[in-house]
This record gives C-alpha cells, structure tokens and sequence, in this order.
C-alpha cells in the first residue's frame, strides 16, 4: 500500500468519525427536543386538568336536581329484583341451618374414632372453615360485580353454593374412606365459603340499588328475612326427619336428605334469578357517554375521573374507605356473634351444655327463628321512619343487657324459661339484621360498593360469625361457666356500640354516588319542586358525589340564571375590591404629594 492510500484511509476514517459525531450530536438534540416536547405536554395537560376541574366544580355549585334526574322504580322491577335476591339468602341460610342442627351426627360420621366433645369441635370448626374462604370470595366477586354486574356474580354464587351443598349430602364418611373424609368436607365448605363470599354482599347491594329511598329499610331487611326464613325451613325439614325416622336410619343415610334437596331448590332460585335485570344504579354507572372530542380531551377526561367513576382495586378501597369500612367491620362482627348464636351455636349448646335431647332442643329454638324472620322487615320499616343509627343503638345496648339474663334463663331448664332466654337473645337479633343491609351499602359509592361490601361483611363474618360457635363452645369447655357465651355476645355489641357513631346516616337518602330514587313519577316531581326546601334532601351533597356525565349537560333555565347570579356577585364582589384598591392608591398618592410639598417647604425655610 502506498504512502498516498494510507493518507487517503486515514482521511476517510476522520470523515467517518465526523459523521459519526454529528448522528450523535444530532441524536442528542433529538432526544433533548422530544423532551422538552414532552414536559410542554406534560404542562398543557396540567394546565387543562386544572381547568377541567375549575369547570367541573362550577357545574356541581350550579346543578339543580331534574325530574329525568330521579329514577323512578319499576314496582314489578322491585319486587323480581327482591324476589331474585331473596332466595339467595335462604338457599345460603338452609345449608346453615341443615348444618347447625346436623352437627352432632356431622361431627359423628366424619370423625367417629374421637370423644363426642372433639367431634362437637370438629363439627364447629368445619363450620368455622367455611368463613375462612369468604373474604378471598367477597374480594374477587366484588371486584367482578363492580365491573361485571351485579346479576351475573348472584347467579354464579347460588350456582355453586347449592351444587357444592348437594355434594356433602353424597359425601363418603369416615368409616368408608377413612381420613379423606374430613378433608373433602372441609374442601367443599372452603367452596360454599368462597361462594357465600359474594351472595350476602351482592344481594345486600342489589336490592339497595333497586329500592326506593324512602323505603330501603323495609325492602333490604327482606334480605335478612329470607336467611332466617332459610334456616328455620332447614331447621324444620331436619327436625321432622329426626321425629319421623328412626335413630339408625338418621345416622346413616337420614343426615344427607337435606343436603342433597339443595340441588332442585338451588335450580328454581336460579330460574328466578336469571329473571332480574341489573340495578338501575349500575346500568347508569355503566352509561357514561364516551367522550367524542379530540384525543387530548379523552386523555384529560380519563386523567380526573377515571378513578371517581370508575372501580377500584382493593388497595385503592382500602386507600379511599378505610373508615367506613372498619365501622361497616365492626357492625358486622357485633351483629354476626349475637346473631350466629342464636342460630348455628344454640342447637349444640342446647344439647351439649343445656343436656336437652337434640330433637327438643331444636324445635324450641324454631318458633324463636320465625318470630325473629318476620320481626327483622318490621325494625327495617321502623328505619325508614326514625333513624338507621337509633335502631342500631338500641340493637347493641339490649344484646350488652339481655345476653346474661337471656343464658340464664336458658340454664334454669324449663321450657317456659328456655324460650323466654332465647326470645330475650333475638330482640338484639333482630334490630341488627333489620337495619344492616340497608345501611352498610349507603356507605359506599356505586362504582365500589359491591366490592367494599365484599371486604368488610365477610372480613367480620370469616373472623367473629362463623368462629362464634367454636368460640363460645370452647369459652364453655375451658371455663366450665355456662355463661360465658354471654360475654362475647356483650364484647362484641359493646365495639358494635361504638361503631354506630361513625356511620353516615342514610335513612331516606339517597345512595352515595346515586340519583335519588322514588316509588311513583308523581313522587319525583314533588322532589325536583320543594328541592330547595326539603330537609332531607342536599342537593350540593348530592351532586358533590354525582357522576360527571350526571353534571355534564346543557343547563336548565333556573341553572343558568343562578350561574349568571353567581356571576354578578362575583363581578360586584370583584368591583368593590377593585374601588377599595382604586381608593387606597389615591390615597398613596396624596400622601406623595403632601410629603414633596412638605419637603419643600422645609427646604425653603
């Protein structure tokens, strides 16, 4: 190679790293140009957002309530919307009460090398397993009720609570497959738990949804009638069979009829179910106009109220509720204690403390079970008309006073003294279950109220329901004080007790989040004409909470004569600081020009 060619490659080589170095200090002004576009972005979309929010605050101080505002129920609507919810709650309440009454030959068949007290436990605690699965179930079924719907998460639950309580019923037991059986009726309890997560806190929403304001006491409390209708109609039906048939016939194949009778009613209720439309509540959260504007404008809408409209995740339920889901906790476990006592627990006190034979021991808890279902709608309709908060109160004092006279009575033995204990314990039982399913979803906004409710009743449900018996039976075993189930009942309502001052009444309101919701068209057109005057109605509270696309429309007259009173107030109060300004800087300036004169006077002297 010659002296010229090397020159020549070396120069070809500093040509190449010269354009090199220009890719690259070009690629830098690139990257330094695309992020200065970026923050300019970035400041446009801030700047829109905040006038976005400046214009969303105006429509909430100018809304007025419209009678195309108000939904108006349907009443064949409601009552297939409570007719569809409530056999839910009785298809999950007759496998409890099936359970409850069968827990002795339950802890019998599938432990039957152990002493009757552990087999008791046992038959407590795969009671108490149950619960274990039901937040995991009222986590993820909430979630998907939020978004799915409500009617599609009730029919799946009552789908699988009543296959999963027919496969009990055709279950081998423990003399057949030895230890397996247990284990699989523990598995199919976890399934019914995880089911049972999602019914209680669905149903509880649906029919809130779908009731009017002003009746929802009433219409929620037929939720609870029919878990108590449920389990008296289970109790009953295992009753009879322990009367009719013989001991041997109970102990071998008598104990599964009830269970497997679950299928053919879990097939009609959910024939009845499928019936029902989505709540109107939903349905209006899931018909928000889409935005039809310019991209940049969809990114702006989405930027503020993707997260106020829209469900949450968990973490953000916890973020946004946590109080009112810890009081909703605390209800819930007061409520739940007392009330599994009377129901799930008694049978097994009856005969293991009380030393009644399990037939009589079940029926005289029967009638105390249907005065306690047809008391439950009556406390729900004294709701409506006094206060959710009192009725609650008055809940938690009579189970903090009655729970000690009430065991006692039971203890005495006589029949008449038996069941005056046992109606004393159901006067709290039925304040409670009358009030809770209305006023626990009034809590919670549509748009996570499926899912809050998920969280906080089976949470409360899993840790003080469904342990009450296995800790009231263990409270006994270990104390050797008959009384002692008394004072966990009094425990709990005391935190209960506590736990009504933070609620958010909700009697004759609204739904947060919600429009109101009236029985008659004539109902809605008397609301929207005394708005401005009925105490019960805050209509800046009201559309604080309302959905965007509910605010976002053209003004009626009235709005835009008090958007332009707004105005003129602001103009005025504007004005008048302005001449207040205009006179102190007038008198700024005569100050000025006294002290120059002043100055020179002094000058000339």
């Amino acid at each position: 190679m010659s002296y010229s060619d090397i020159n020549a490659s070396e120069n070809n080589q500093k040509n190449n790293q010269n354009n090199n170095q220009t890719t690259q200090k070009l690629s830098k002004a690139d990257k330094k140009a695309l992020k200065a576009q970026k923050a300019a972005e970035k400041a446009v979309m801030k700047a829109a957002i905040r006038e976005e929010k400046r214009r969303v605050a105006l429509l909430r101080r100018r809304r007025l309530l419209r009678v195309d505002d108000v939904t108006v129920v349907e009443e064949s609507a409601l009552k297939k919307a409570v007719a569809g919810s409530v056999v839910g709650n009785l298809m999950e309440w007759y496998d409890v009460g099936v359970y409850g009454y069968l827990a002795v030959i339950i802890g019998q068949q599938f432990l039957s090398d152990a002493s009757s007290q552990i087999q008791n436990l046992f038959s407590l605690a795969v009671f108490a397993v149950t619960f274990i699965a039901r937040p995991l179930g009222g986590v993820i079924l909430g979630q998907l009720g939020d978004r799915l719907g409500r009617k599609e998460v009730l029919a799946f639950t009552l789908m699988v609570m009543a296959l999963a309580t027919f496969l009990i019923g055709v279950l081998p037991t423990y003399a057949v497959i030895g230890a397996a059986a247990p284990i699989l009726l523990i598995g199919l309890k976890l399934v019914q738990g995880f089911s049972t997560g999602g019914e209680y806190a669905g149903a509880t929403t649906f029919v809130t949804e779908y009731a009017p304001d002003k009746h929802r006491g009433f219409y929620a409390a037929l939720l609870d009638w029919g878990s108590y209708m449920g389990f008296a109609v289970g109790a009953t039906f295992v009753s009879i069979l322990q009367i009719t048939l013989t001991p041997e016939f109970m102990h071998s194949w008598g104990w599964r009829i009830p269970f497997m009778i679950a299928l053919p009613l879990g097939a009609i209720a959910l024939i009845l179910r499928t019936k029902i439309e989505d709540t109107p509540a939903f349905q209006e959260s899931q018909d928000a106009p889409e935005p039809t504007a310019a991209p940049n404008v969809r990114d702006i809408e989405e930027a503020i109220h993707a997260t106020d409209e829209g469900p949450q995740g968990v973490v953000g339920l916890f973020k946004n509720y946590w109080r009112e889901l810890l009081t909703a906790f605390f209800l819930v476990a007061a409520a739940n204690t007392v009330g599994y006592a009377l129901t799930s627990y008694m049978p097994t006190y009856l005969s293991t403390t009380l030393h009644y034979d399990p037939v009589h021991g079940n029926l005289l808890t029967l009638p105390i079970l249907v005065i306690v279902a047809f008391a439950i709608p009556l406390t729900g309709w004294i709701s409506d008309f006094t206060s959710r908060c009192v009725v609650l109160v008055s809940a938690a004092l009579s189970a903090i006073i009655l729970a000690i006279p009430a065991f006692m009575l039971m203890a005495h033995g006589a029949v008449w003294s038996t069941l005056l204990g046992l109606f004393f314990l159901a006067i709290p039982v039925a304040l409670y279950m009358g009030n809770l399913a209305a006023t626990l979803p009034a809590q919670f906004p549509t748009s996570s109220r499926f899912g809050c409710m998920g969280i906080a009743y089976n949470a409360a449900v899993a840790i003080f329901g469904g342990t009450a018996g296995l800790i009231m039976e263990a409270l006994v075993t270990f104390t050797g004080n008959d009384l002692a189930p008394a004072f966990w009942v009094m425990a709990t309502s005391a935190i209960g007790f506590v736990a009504v001052f933070f609620l958010r009444e909700s009697a004759r309101q609204p739904l947060p989040g919600s429009m109101p919701a009236v029985a008659s068209v004539e109902e809605a057109t008397e609301l929207v004409e005394n708005q401005q005057e009925n105490p019960e109605l805050d209509v800046e509270e009201l559309f604080a909470d309302a959905p965007i696309h509910v605010l976002d429309q053209q003004p009626s007259v009235e709005e835009a004569k008090m958007e332009l009173r707004a105005a003129i107030e602001a103009e005025d109060a504007i004005r008048q600081d302005l001449r207040k300004a205009k006179a102190v800087t007038e008198a700024a300036r005569e100050a000025v020009v006294e002290a120059m004169e002043s100055e020179e006077t002094q000058n000339e002297q």
